[in-house]
Parts: C-alpha cells; sequence; structure tokens
C-alpha cells in the first residue's frame, strides 16, 4: 500500500509483538494480550510512533528546501521530542512551541522529560501559555513567520505530524508489518488497542487494516477529553489517507471505533485509575507506560477486559507508542512508586 511513497528510515526496523502472560493470567486468562513495541523502534531519543510517521514526512521536508523544522506540542510532548531528534539526524534547525496543554504543576514539569530531551539535542524551545486543543495553532503559525522573518526556511509539522498530508501513512505501514507478524505467528489478532489524540496514529491503522476487513477492530481509546473533535480529526486524515494509498473504498464513521471513558479528568492529567494502570502493567510485566497517553489506553485496556468487552478467546494487541521520557514530569505523583 506504501510502495510508491518515499521513506526515509529513521526505525531500527519492524517492532516487536511479545505476549503480556502475567498480564492475561491477572485479568482472567480469557483474553490474551501481546504488545506491539513501537516505544522500543528506534535509537533516536527513545523512539515512539511519532518516527513511523516522520519516515514518510522528511523526504518532502528535505526535498523542500528547508533548514529548519517547526512543530508545536505540550510542554512534555512526545511529538516535540521527536522533531528535536530527527532535526538533528538529519542536519536541520529544529524550532518548537511548548504550549500549556497540560493543568499539571510538577516542579520541574517544565525541566525534565521530553522538553530536556529537546534541549539537549539542541532545539530552540519557546514556551506558551495558550491551553490544549488538537488544531492548528496560532502560536505555530507565528513560530513559522518568525523563523522566515530570520530568514531560516520552515518545513511546518503540525502536532502529532497528525493533519500533515502524509501523516496517516506511517501507520498503514503498521498493519501491513503485523500482518507479515501475524503470518509468522500462526494467528491474526481479533483487536488492536490505540491510544488516540490528534489522530493519525489511529486513523493510518483504521486504513491499513480495513485493507483486511479489520478496521472496526482498531479501538482507539481516547486521551484527548475532546472525543468528538478528535474521531472527526480521526476520520478526516483516515478518509484522506485511504485515498493517497488508493485503498479502493471510502472511509465512513463506522470504521472509527473510539472509546471516550477513559481520558478524564483532562488531557495530561492521570486519574487515579491510570496511575494504578502504569503501577499494574510495569509489576506484572516491566513495560512503563506514561501518564499522558500509553497509561490511559492500558487503563482502558484493563477496564475493557474486566467489562468482557473482548469475547472469550480473544487476542488482543496494544499498540505500545512509547512517551516514557513524560513519566519524568510526574515525579511527585509518583515519588513512593
Amino acid at each position: 500500500m506504501l510502495s510508491k511513497f518515499e521513506r526515509y528510515p529513521l526505525t531500527f526496523g519492524a517492532t516487536p509483538i511479545e505476549k503480556l502472560p502475567r498480564l492475561t493470567e491477572h485479568l482472567g486468562g480469557k483474553v490474551e494480550i501481546y504488545a506491539k513495541r513501537e516505544d522500543c523502534n528506534s535509537g533516536l531519543a527513545y523512539g515512539g510512533n511519532k518516527l513511523r510517521k516522520l519516515e514518510y514526512i522528511i523526504p518532502d521536508a528535505i526535498a523542500s528546501n528547508a533548514d529548519t523544522l517547526v512543530s508545536i506540542g505540550g510542554v512534555q510532548s512526545n511529538h516535540t521530542r521527536m522533531i528535536a531528534a530527527v532535526a538533528a539526524k538529519i542536519g536541520f534547525k529544529c524550532r518548537l512551541v511548548q504550549e500549556a496543554w497540560v493543568p499539571h504543576e510538577d516542579a520541574v514539569y517544565d525541566r525534565v522529560g521530553n522538553i530536556m530531551l529537546s534541549r539537549i539535542m539542541g532545539a530552540d524551545v519557546r514556551c506558551v501559555d495558550d491551553g490544549f486543543d488538537i488544531g492548528i495553532r496560532k502560536s505555530w503559525e507565528d513560530a513559522i513567520a518568525e523563523v522566515k522573518a530570520a530568514g531560516g526556511k520552515p518545513y511546518a509539522i503540525p502536532a502529532g505530524a497528525s493533519v500533515h498530508p502524509y501523516g496517516g501513512l506511517g501507520y498503514v505501514g503498521f498493519a501491513e508489518e503485523v500482518r507479515k507478524q501475524e503470518e509468522e505467528l500462526g494467528f491474526k489478532f481479533d483487536y488492536i488497542i490505540v491510544c488516540t489524540v490528534t489522530g493519525s496514529t489511529h486513523a493510518g491503522m483504521t486504513v491499513g487494516f480495513a485493507k483486511d476487513g479489520r478496521s472496526q477492530k482498531v479501538i482507539g481509546i481516547d486521551a484527548s477529553c475532546t472525543p468528538a473533535q478528535t474521531k472527526a480529526q480521526v476520520l478526516e486524515i483516515a478518509k484522506r489517507t485511504a485515498e493517497l494509498v488508493e485503498l479502493g473504498r471510502e472511509i465512513t464513521e463506522d470504521d472509527v471505533v473510539l472509546v471516550e471513558d477513559y481520558a478524564y479528568p483532562v488531557y495530561g492529567v492521570p486519574s487515579e485509575e491510570t496511575k494504578d494502570a502504569i503501577r499494574l502493567v510495569a509489576r506484572l510485566e516491566a513495560m512503563i507506560t506514561d501518564p499522558v497517553y500509553e497509561g490511559k489506553s492500558m487503563q482502558g485496556l484493563i477496564d475493557l477486559v474486566k467489562k468482557g468487552y473482548f469475547p472469550e478467546g480473544s487476542k488482543v494487541l496494544y499498540a505500545h507508542l512509547g512517551g516514557a521520557p513524560a513519566l519524568n514530569g510526574y515525579g511527585y505523583a509518583f515519588r513512593n512508586g
């Protein structure tokens, strides 16, 4: 599905799929749980799902004769960390807007984790007080204009790389990769769990798995706390991506499954249940999830298994998208483990 698109390799290759036997047993053993370790996909600054997307965006950035990647996210954005990493790797400058998306006041929140790594990698990091929104942001547009005014050649990458024309391609590739791994494993996954915020990871999976009739088996766990806006953006990205890859059928609203029950209290702030999920999977499988994204999708997975959402005998694949460096910004919440 992606053969006609140029790809700039930033990852190690296919990410491993591992069974989570202790978590499976803890949850009753009726549903087999596996994880696809996107958090282990690269040597670039701890990797994560954004790199799959950027592999299909960077060729366009290089071809545009740009010299500066300009992007945006929250203070502890995994995405901006990856933009900084890729800019360093390809020899570009990097300008990052870090907005105050999360009402979180840990004393070191803006000095550790993802934002610290971006600074170490040489990014020009600017913090802005604007609040959370998955749409196009004026602060990002202003940063692009400022780079131009200073004589630079910016290449604009939106939050999460999601509404970029090529933002969904990487996770179409994820689905193709899973199909190859399923052949080796000798079975197909009945459900795929993914965290959903800006939308292109979920959208790409929806298109990729639509090829074999499993679009509705991709279960998005909302972590945005703005589910209507998020679902609409997933659908828009998926429709555009389906046209790009010539899927052969239109993606409809029915293809996008988004569970809205676990994003509370707000984006970026973990509930007690999210923190419990982070601790549980860490203590059973030594798999580290974060308070913003993967902790909430793990909470969702655990709760859905307990509620019988998945039929007995189901094989469920949890997409671990990375993001563990953000835990450093939540040190007080986890001061006792």
